[in-house]
């Protein structure tokens, strides 16, 4: 509102506003905290809330990238699943929808899935990676990691690569959870 006699209804900085973001910056922390003191757990990461909601982002990007050859549509799970935190992340940054804290919130979301991803990768040689429908990757035709490996000529690089994979997602994480609390305590909507 503006004007002569108009009353801001709301301040862009209110207490409840601040506890929330802290809130769940302490709740990412946790999650951070945890996933890198045990990582490229199955029982950790693959096994947490957050594994459940990326899982559907990665089984349609096999969808939306099959039109694009047996390699794409093999890789477009795991690069989709990273994908979509990051166009989030684009989206909260536009001038249509601005809001910075939901951008940090996404590049950690993008950290986290980098670090899903990276298991997987881990589990192409050993097919130990329990699937979804119960089977270990053994037990059926293999995974996407497996396939993507063999296809270029790197299954031996499957750990090398995947801890890196790992090391640029934690990294992710950590920068969103920073610019996160940068945003909360600046209040830089």
């Amino acid at each position: 509102m503006s004007g002569i006699g108009s009353v801001r209804l709301y301040s862009s900085r209110t207490p409840m506003k601040l506890a929330g973001r802290l809130f769940l910056l302490a709740l990412l922390l946790r999650w951070t905290v945890v996933f890198l003191a045990w990582p490229m757990r199955q029982d950790v990461v693959g096994d947490s809330f957050l594994h459940v909601i990326s899982i559907p982002f990665h089984e349609a990007g096999h969808i939306i990238f099959s039109p694009f050859g047996d390699f794409m549509m093999t890789l477009g799970g795991s690069l989709t699943q990273v994908l979509i935190p990051l166009v989030c992340l684009g989206a909260f940054l536009t001038e249509a929808s601005f809001n910075a804290f939901g951008a940090a919130v996404m590049l950690w979301w993008a950290g986290e899935n980098m670090l899903d991803v990276a298991i997987y990768i881990n589990d192409a040689r050993a097919l130990q990676l329990v699937l979804l429908g119960g089977h270990t990757s053994a037990e059926v035709e293999g995974h996407d990691w497996e396939h993507i490996l063999l296809m270029t000529g790197a299954l031996h690089r499957d750990h090398q690569l995947a801890w890196s994979v790992h090391v640029v997602g934690a990294v992710m994480m950590a920068v969103g959870i920073i610019w996160g609390t940068i945003i909360a305590v600046k209040d830089k909507t």
